[in-house]
């Protein structure tokens, strides 16, 4: 069983930064998928990056090129870096970890972090 902590949450302005962080506990953990999705209100809880325990990394078409998720084996961390936010980014952000052979929606997910994007 593996335990999520997500942190980092913030309102920030449109164009601005963010790194999110996912302290990961438990056991059987390193062969995971790690993963971060979001939701908005309203909308259906979307994937958005996720990385495997081979360093294969995963981005959704809406964050390619702005979002970069890494980890720390270290630090028994995930992270999420956020460049260039933009308002349409709001939602509560969640760390996601499954074994490899399951959808994201099958993992184990957080409680979730707030990011507001607004000026």
């Amino acid at each position: 069983q593996v335990q999520l902590v997500e942190s980092g949450g913030n309102l920030v302005q449109p164009g601005g930064s963010l790194r999110l962080s996912c302290a990961v506990s438990g056991s059987g953990y390193s062969i995971y998928v790690m993963g971060w999705g979001r939701q908005a209100p309203g909308n259906e809880r979307e994937l958005v990056a996720s990385i495997s325990s081979e360093g294969t990394t995963y981005y959704a078409d809406s964050v390619k090129g702005r979002f970069t998720i890494s980890t720390d084996n270290v630090k028994n961390t995930v992270y999420l870096q956020m460049n260039s936010l933009k308002p349409e980014d709001t939602a509560v952000y969640y760390c996601n970890a499954r074994k490899p052979w399951q959808g994201a929606a099958a993992g184990t997910w957080g409680q979730g972090t707030q990011v507001t994007v607004s000026s």
